[in-house]
């Protein structure tokens, strides 16, 4: 291709982790659509409810100087046209498009939880529950439904805090957990006063202003509710008439390029390869992100674009300030993780604010073929 290349990323962790691999590339012009002129770093979303973090990063420090941000929404993708429409009335054209629109919290289906409950997905929600539990007496009752990592981690961060938490696992407690972690994360909430509910009953079938309703019957008074429990991805692609699996991910080869169009491609939770899939995360972004700009550079630079490869060194938790468990697994897999993840964007933006020689630009962003999702026993670790 001849010219300046120009790329269009819509996203966050996925979508910047792909813009600076893809701004060290000469003759590449990388624009960044995102909804805020910050970065919010979502994995510590439960933490600025309690004010430990406030979970956002300057984008100067996790993008690179030469990667263009417009504080925007998109609202369509015209493929066909290359031009991606934005809610402020504009349009971006492009030659390549990451498509890394993230995850957010599912619509749970269950009568009164989309007017009574909270959430901690977005950054919006997170201040709202936090003005709520402002308002609330600290001795006041909280629930929160769903014990995958986002519903462990703030039922912990605010016991800690001081909170009468309740937690409703459903059927069993981390499902995502193995047996053996599941017992110090147990032990660990156990200590911090979290009232732990499990089993067949523990199914949530009504929320109210002040009460959770059980299936077996039972009534939790609940003054603050906060429903964590399962994801869902922005419709984007489905609204732009490109190929998406029930959940509504852009549909992907082992390229990560759209099934649909060459020119689109997907880093994150809003793309699935249907045979190689694995767990929403951000361990998963960050790997996809350069992954994403490793098929567009070595398309740029006439050569057939590689099967990804991903490697997950395991899912890590934290429960609180002062305490978290880590499950080793692989591929499927929290300070951690926290840690690696903006350390990632940060080096990411160091790179690619020095643009030197990279010859064709997919020196070093080799990928091979991904491995088929297992999970190993998980080995945990009590911090």
């Amino acid at each position: 291709m001849n010219g300046n290349v120009e790329v269009v990323v819509v996203g966050g962790y996925g979508g910047v982790t792909a813009a600076n691999s893809l701004a060290r590339r000469d003759g590449v012009s990388v624009t960044v659509v995102n909804p805020r002129p910050e970065f919010v770093e979502r994995i510590r979303l439960h933490q600025r409810v309690t004010g430990s973090d406030d979970a956002t990063e300057d984008f100067g420090k996790v993008m690179g100087g030469d990667v263009r941000l417009v504080v925007d929404t998109a609202t369509r993708i015209d493929a066909a046209g290359r031009r991606v429409s934005l809610a402020g009335g504009g349009t971006l054209s492009y030659d390549y498009l990451v498509y890394a629109v993230g995850s957010g919290a599912a619509d749970p289906g269950v009568p009164g939880a989309a007017e009574f409950a909270h959430w901690v997905s977005t950054i919006e929600g997170a201040e709202r529950l936090r003005s709520a539990l402002d308002t609330t007496s600290a001795s006041a009752p909280v629930t929160v439904v769903g014990s995958g990592p986002t519903g462990l981690e703030t039922a912990a961060e605010l016991a800690e805090a001081g909170r009468k938490v309740t937690l409703v696992c459903g059927r069993v407690l981390g499902p995502s957990l193995q047996a053996r972690v599941r017992r110090p994360v147990a032990r660990r909430l156990a200590k911090l006063g979290v009232t732990v509910l499990e089993g067949p009953g523990a199914l949530v079938t009504e929320v109210t202003g002040d009460t959770v309703q059980l299936g077996d019957g039972r009534e939790l008074p609940s003054a603050v509710t906060i429903w964590t429990a399962g994801f869902r991805v922005p419709d984007l692609a489905a609204r732009s008439g490109l190929r998406t699996d029930a959940e509504g991910r852009l549909v992907t080869d082992t390229t990560l390029t759209s099934v649909d169009d060459e020119r689109i491609v997907a880093a994150g939770d809003a793309g699935v390869m249907p045979d190689h899939s694995f767990r929403m995360s951000c361990q998963a972004a960050v790997q996809l992100g350069p992954a994403a700009a490793a098929t567009i550079l070595r398309r740029i630079a006439g050569k057939e674009a590689s099967p990804v490869r991903m490697f997950f060194a395991g899912q890590c938790l934290s429960l609180g300030r002062k305490g978290g468990v880590t499950q080793f697994s692989y591929p499927n897999d929290k300070e951690i993780a926290c840690v690696f993840t903006l350390n990632k964007l940060v080096s990411g933006a160091r790179k690619a604010s020095s643009r030197g020689s990279h010859g064709d630009g997919t020196d070093g962003l080799e990928t091979s073929q991904p491995e088929h999702p297992t999970t190993q026993p998980g080995t945990p670790r009590a911090a």
